[in-house]
């Protein structure tokens, strides 16, 4: 019987559970622990490239740096070599379930509350990685776990960047890395990506859970890649009328092309499907526009998509020998759609009618208040200097009417002693308030008592307002 493959004298490799682009992963058993794990390893057609080396390291170093229950640890790395070829490999947990994308290739329909339960626990994932500072760039069906308890495991940082240099291509020849299904715009032209760039891919794989398609289809990654930049996709509820127009608006917002415009954070995008799901108003306002058609499957590997030349369009899209290309649209277990030009014109036609009442409604509102706030509530300025006295009248739209300076007993010198009108008074805006500014107390002639008894020396002083205190001194005389 053959001895079954060891790395690092601890990890016996098993059956393959699974081959992609750059690795393969095998169910192993780890030797020393007693536990089952799952090992990844570079494939040996690859580990030459000096490129496939540093993307695989890349991935360890990115994981093994992220502790969460909705991303799949990492244990354990090391080196193996065959043929004097390092082959590098990361220790992982064995997530016993099936990806995204297996769940949606067996043809079950799935709830839209139950996408949006899983789309929750991916953002729970994608939240903890970029407070971390790691911009996962593959997010996709195919790199997120469902355990058999229904627990999500996002999983494979292979192309994850610090956000500090998440612009950069694997190669700085401006590569555009990702996979084109749900490539964000800013990584098909190559430029600089943040954690913004993990929300739009989060999209368009929740609109995949929710209509069985991609919101962008076509013939080949560079044709996808184009309408990611340049299309807008459908309303998922155009595929699917269980979907309601609040999930439609998290789904178009997301998918926003501007980055500014898209959800600034995996927290408030897991807001807005918290709030959806329990019936409350989400704060994400729908997106109208067309949609691109044609079929390219979900399931290709990661391609790095490169510029070309100005008279032609270049590509490297390895292709799956048993799907022969063939994307949703062309597949026997996919629902076909046709393109609707009266659809896009009547959506395009509601998105502004619905702009233009916006406006109305808001002019409204804004002349209803405008005149509901024409008084204002006169503030206390008293005890304040002169400036101070005038910000805060100049704060409710009042000014400083006429300035009087006299001595006030209760105010030191430059601070105001009265107002006119009184504070919480309600006048018109740019109403003038006058006030009394204090020039310090006011001065008492001290009568003379020198050679008068105590008690009358005492209440003269006391009849000017002194405070009279007995100090008694042996005199000279």
């Amino acid at each position: 019987m053959e001895e079954p493959r060891r790395l690092g004298g601890r990890y016996e490799l098993g059956q393959v559970l699974g081959r992609g682009g750059m690795a393969e992963v095998y169910l192993a058993h780890d030797t020393r622990l007693g536990r089952t794990v799952a090992v990844k390893t570079l494939r040996a057609d690859l580990a030459r490239d000096p490129s496939f080396q540093a993307r695989f390291r890349r991935e360890a170093q990115s994981a093994a740096s992220l502790n969460h229950p909705a991303i799949v640890a990492v244990y354990d790395t090391g080196e193996d070599y065959i043929d004097n070829v390092s082959i590098p490999y990361i220790v992982m947990e064995y997530v016993d379930g099936s990806t995204l994308r297996e769940l949606l290739h067996s043809g079950r329909k799935l709830l839209p509350e139950r996408s949006l339960e899983m789309t929750i626990g991916i953002l729970q994932a994608l939240e903890y990685s970029h407070r971390s500072g790691i911009v996962h760039r593959d997010i996709k069906p195919a790199n997120v776990m469902l355990t058999r308890n229904g627990q999500v495991k996002v999983m494979d940082f292979g192309i994850a960047r610090a956000m500090g240099d998440s612009g950069m291509t694997m190669t700085q020849t401006s590569a555009v890395i990702g996979t084109a299904q749900y490539l964000s715009p800013e990584q098909a032209k190559g430029e600089q990506v943040d954690a913004r760039s993990d929300l739009y891919s989060t999209g368009c794989l929740l609109y995949e859970l929710l209509t069985v398609r991609p919101p962008f289809v076509g013939d080949s990654p560079v044709a996808v890649a184009y309408q990611h930049v340049r299309e807008e996709a459908q309303a998922p509820s155009v595929f699917d009328p269980e979907i309601t127009p609040e999930m439609d608006a998290i789904v178009l917002k997301a998918l926003t092309k501007d980055p500014n415009y898209r959800y600034q954070s995996a927290d408030e995008m897991r807001a807005d499907i918290e709030a959806c799901l329990d019936g409350q108003p989400v704060a994400a306002t729908a997106a109208m526009g067309s949609v691109g058609y044609g079929g390219y499957p979900d399931d290709q590997p990661t391609t790095a998509l490169r510029s070309a030349d100005a008279g032609a369009t270049s590509m490297l899209p390895p292709m799956n020998p048993d799907d022969g290309g063939y994307g949703y649209d062309d597949r026997p277990d996919r629902r076909r759609q046709k393109k609707s030009n009266t659809s896009t014109i009547l959506l395009a036609v509601a998105a502004v009618l619905v702009l233009v009442g916006a406006i109305l409604i808001g002019k409204w509102v804004f002349d209803g208040d405008t005149a509901s706030n024409s008084q204002v509530a006169v503030p206390n300025v008293v005890g304040e200097t002169e400036s101070s006295a005038r910000d805060l009248l100049g704060n409710v739209d009042l000014t400083i009417g006429k300035v009087t300076k006299q001595e006030c007993e209760d105010q030191s010198k430059g601070k105001v002693c009265s107002q006119t009108p009184g504070s919480k008074t309600k006048v018109d805006k740019n109403t003038s308030v006058d006030i009394v500014v204090s020039t310090g107390a006011p001065k008492v002639s001290v009568p003379d008592v020198e050679g008068l008894p105590y008690e009358k020396a005492k209440s003269d002083l006391e009849d000017k307002g002194f405070d009279v205190q007995q100090k008694t001194e042996e005199s000279d005389r």
